[in-house]
Order: structure tokens, then sequence, then C-alpha cells
């Protein structure tokens, strides 16, 4: 073993004294158990090393330690021989320390660092332009190198209590060498180090321009913001735990287990509905397309009460909104009516269960987006229940009088008299 002062290097030679002719299964099984023998020695030197251990290193065998599989011919044990080569952390040049101070006083923009001779070395800056955003891909891409991995210090425009805060980019494309991938993913932690951690607002790692660019760090903010993704199960108990929390429990408290489907409104029936708002009509019908899973309107034709009974349908339900004018209390009014109409049992079961789970949303609709006063909802199953009366009632439902409880009448108002005192005999002296 042999130290230098960039890196230390750890040449392991395994050759027999003698050579000793092996067949190419025995031989692979021989530098199988040389490499196991090679990362006990790294694991024993990991552990006990004082110093922090090798950022980097690589397991090479030399040309012809391995024969390929369709070898046939013995090879000799001799031409085993494997070499590991391991890099401790890469120190920074005194140039680079030096523009790293004056860097962080906010005065660059972009700071490009290599590694050249086994150190850190400055590539390349950029002086501060505009802002941060409009700077960033005319500073950062045109350094890009397709065969040279490096790192990136961008400065943005925020602060800390450290000072301005930076963005730090590691490129490695795809083209590159192997071993330069290796040595630069080793070394990122000491570029982070050199420069101060404190100042590293986030981190960012790309193979392709696309990845480093504006809109991939803004694609690398949101997706780091995002909530972690969780399987099926998890969602199900997430959105249980959330309705606990909004659930509120009293005696008077009242929710619906069903919340309903939500068909879409066709463009039609919308316009119909805003022109039921203006009084521009009077009558609305409404049904549910099963197939296409919409609420289709059916007419909006001019109806009087006595005319209601005759659009009600006898055999399949309907929603209806109904523009009721009449007098009450002496006043005029113009109150608008929902009515459902399900005839029966004479609608498949499928139907009535969509007309049911469809009509609270449609209400929802209507009061909410259109903001239609609804004044009265009414269910039927038969047309002839809707008379001048019935509606007069549903809309203005009677008080119902109270019969107060008995009340003991009071005594005369004033003084009562004297009271009479019964004397029992001998009480005044006379003998009985």
């Amino acid at each position: 073993m042999f130290t230098q002062a960039k890196y230390q290097v750890l040449w392991i030679t395994c050759a027999p004294s003698c050579c000793v002719t092996l067949t190419p299964g025995a031989h692979t099984a021989l530098c199988s158990q040389l490499l196991g023998f090679c990362v006990i020695i790294l694991i024993t030197f990991y552990f006990f090393s004082k110093t922090d251990f090798f950022s980097y290193f690589s397991v090479s065998l030399l040309q012809g330690a391995l024969p390929p599989a369709s070898a046939k011919q013995p090879v000799l044990a001799s031409s085993a021989t494997l070499l590991i080569t391991m890099f401790l952390v890469l120190s920074a040049t005194t140039e680079l320390r030096d523009f790293f101070a004056k860097a962080r006083n906010g005065s660059v923009r972009l700071i490009k660092v290599i590694i050249e001779d086994e150190q850190l070395v400055l590539g390349a800056h950029k002086e501060l332009s505009r802002r941060w955003d409009t700077d960033y891909d005319a500073c950062v891409l045109p350094l890009l190198d397709e065969q040279q991995p490096c790192y990136m210090l961008y400065r943005l425009d925020s602060q800390n209590a450290q000072g301005y805060e930076w963005l730090f980019i590691s490129w490695s494309p795809d083209s590159s060498p192997v071993r330069l991938k290796m040595l630069y993913a080793a070394t990122r932690a000491t570029v982070k180090k050199e420069f101060g951690g404190g100042h590293i607002k986030d981190e960012m790692f790309g193979t392709v321009k696309e990845d480093v660019s504006l809109s991939g760090y803004q694609k690398h903010v949101s997706s780091c913001s995002a909530p972690a993704p969780l399987t099926a199960a998890e969602q199900e108990l997430q959105q249980i735990r959330i309705n606990e929390v909004k659930t509120e429990i009293s005696v008077e408290s009242k929710h619906q287990t069903l919340q309903g489907l939500a068909f879409p409104l066709q463009s039609d029936a919308q316009q119909a509905i805003q022109a039921l708002k203006q009084k521009k009509i009077n009558y609305i019908q409404l049904k549910l397309d099963l197939e296409r899973e919409t609420i289709d309107l059916v007419h909006t034709s001019p109806t009087e009460i006595a005319d209601l009974p005759k659009r009600i349908p006898q055999d399949s339900a309907r929603y209806h909104f109904f523009l009721y004018k009449h007098s009450h209390e002496g006043d005029y009014l113009e109150s608008v009516v929902f009515i459902y109409s399900m005839p029966g049992y004479k609608c498949s079961i499928k139907e009535r269960m969509l007309y049911s789970s469809c009509k609270s949303r449609l209400l929802d609709t209507v009061e909410q987006e259109f903001c239609l006063e609804i004044a009265k909802k009414i269910e039927i199953d038969d047309g002839a229940e809707l008379t001048a009366e019935f509606l007069y009632e549903e809309v203005h439902p009677k008080q119902h009088a109270f019969k107060q409880a008995f009340a003991k009448p009071k005594g005369p108002v004033g003084k009562r008299g004297q009271k009479r005192l019964i004397k029992g005999p001998g009480e005044n002296g006379e003998d009985s």
C-alpha cells in the first residue's frame, strides 16, 4: 500500500506461486472466491478506519481474468489477477474555495465545478443578469456537455439566515464513461460540504437536458411537494379518517348516507333552468338517459295548474319544475316547486334507483350553481294528486293550533270577611 497527496490506491494482486492448469468452470469459481475475499477486506477497512472511509471504489478484473463462457481450452490460474482501486475524498483547489467564498455574497449566478487531476476545480461561472427564472435556461443549458459530468450551483433569489439560497445540480449524461459517472457520484457530498450545505435549498440530478431545465426543475419541485403515493387500502383508510373528523353528531344532526349520483345536465336543460329563473317559462320536465348517464330536457310547454296532472307520465319517472303563481295572505307570489314523479312499480328497479340517487345532486346543482330557490320539493306517484288545494297546502302548510291545558279559576278578589271561630263547650265560661 502507498499513499499520495490526492488519493490512496490499494493494490491486491492474487497470483499463485506456481501455474496450475484449471478448467474454465474452476477458474470462474476461483475468481468468485477472490471477489468475496476482497469484499471482506473492504468491510474491515470500513469499520476500523478512523477517517471518513473511501467515498468511491471500483473493482475491475484485468483483461483475460475471466474467460468467455464459450472457452473450452484450459486456462492458467496465474491470469486471475484482481485489481481493486479505491479513491479517498477529493479536495477542492484553493482557487475554487476562494471563489466559493466570493459567490456566497450573491454576486454570482452560476458556478460550474469539474474534476481535473483528481481535484475539484472551477469550470465556469456566470454573473447576475435578470431574475433567477429568466436567467436559468440561458445560464445552465449551454454549459452542459454530453460527454462530461459536472456539478452546478445556481443562485436563487430567495434567502435564508445564511444568505442566498442555491440549487445544486448534478449532471451525469448517459453517454459519459462509467468511470466518470461513478467518480462524480462519489464526490457529490464533498462539493456540497466545500460550498456549505446550509446555503443549498434543493438538489437535482439529470442525465438529459430536459431533466435540469427550468421546466424540469419546476416539475421536480411539484413532485417533491406532492403527497406520498398510497395504496388503495391506505387511500380508503385516509378517507375514513377525514370523514370521521368532519362528522358532527348531535340530536338534530341529519346526514345522508349516500350522496347520490351526479349525471351531467345537457346544455338545453341548463338553458331551460336559466329561463325558468328569469321567469320566461313556467314549466320544465327532465328525464334520465340511462344509457348515456345524462339528464335531458323533455319539454318546456306552458302549463297551468289544471294541466299538471296531464304532464305526469304513467309509465316512467320524471323531474318537474313548476312556477306556482298564487296569492297568500293578500300577497301575490311566484314560487318554484320541484315535483319528482315515480309511478310505483311500473318502472324497473334500475330506473327507480337511479332517479332516486340523482335527485339530491340535481337539486344541489339547481340551487347552488343556478341560484334558483325552490320553495317546495314534492314526491308523487300519480298526477291526480296535483290539485290547486294540494299545491297551496304543500307550499303554505297550516300551522297546527295547540290546545291549552285547563286553567283553574282564581278566587274572588279582595277581602273574604272575618274568619269564623267555632268554640268548643266550656270555652265561653258557661257550664254545659
